[in-house]
């Protein structure tokens, strides 16, 4: 469990962080199982930090399954609070939770932090049937400002964020040898530090989940990507401190400079 002291980040795998931040519990995205269709989750076995006092809030990036996990959000305390995009909170409410929809501007209070919730270049529908909806990042602004991308890839805008954000949790791959439209690779994840510039960066979406039987052909993918990503930030934004998070370690959100 983590220390009640401080702010502190619980990288989960994929794009599930646990957050404490002010006193709360923010929960991202949570993917929470050892399986999703043909994929496997190779890292960040036993989901520590979930246990104990619950999550205040989670916060839902898009419709796609790897990012809203209806058996995951089964899996937390019923009446859990859900902020999600417009569009997905009739879906969510199945689960037995009290739903916030949301679009890019809007903002919600939780206790003392205020979460914004931002504009995310991804296709955010929920397939196959599911409803269209648009995909989000979320700021989180308390003592520390986290922005959690969510899925995206760069937009003209993502500079607007720079002197409001001192920690990006930034995706820098996804689940398999390619990686489809609207996305961030290491190289753009690093041009989102450019624009964004962060004190504090760690790469997200990475080195928790693939295909069944690929890791015998594919070895050691996933593990190079926020490398990639930490050498690419080292040349174009050397004041931007990376700090890779193992699936399942935690870490301060303190920064390089910072209080």
């Amino acid at each position: 469990m983590m220390s009640a002291v401080g702010p502190f980040l619980r990288f989960l795998g994929h794009s599930t962080v646990l957050l404490e931040l002010d006193g709360l519990r923010i929960l991202t995205d949570p993917l929470l199982g050892a399986r999703l269709g043909l994929l496997h989750r190779h890292a960040g076995h036993g989901l520590p930090g979930l246990e104990g006092r619950p999550v205040d809030v989670v916060l839902i990036s898009h419709g796609h399954h790897d990012h809203l996990h209806l058996p995951s959000l089964r899996r937390l305390p019923a009446r859990t609070r859900i902020i999600a995009p417009a569009g997905l909170g009739a879906l969510i409410a199945r689960t037995g939770h009290d739903v916030v929809e949301v679009r890019a501007g809007d903002n919600v209070p939780i206790g003392g932090l205020r979460v914004d919730a931002l504009h995310a270049e991804h296709h955010g529908g929920r397939p196959p049937l599911g409803p269209e909806t648009s995909a989000l990042g979320f700021r989180i602004a308390g003592s520390v400002r986290v922005y959690f991308a969510g899925d995206t890839d760069l937009y003209p805008a993502m500079g607007d964020l720079a002197g409001s954000v001192d920690v990006a949790l930034l995706p820098v791959w996804g689940w398999g040898p390619r990686l489809g439209s609207g996305h961030l690779d290491p190289i753009r994840a690093a041009e989102a530090v450019v624009r964004i510039r962060p004190r504090l960066a760690i790469p997200i979406h990475w080195g928790t989940f693939y295909p069944v039987g690929l890791a015998r052909l594919w070895p050691h993918p996933l593990g190079n990507p926020p490398k990639d990503f930490a050498r690419a930030v080292a040349r174009v934004a050397p004041d931007t401190e990376v700090r890779i998070v193992a699936p399942g370690a935690v870490t301060p959100l303190t920064v390089r400079g910072g209080d």
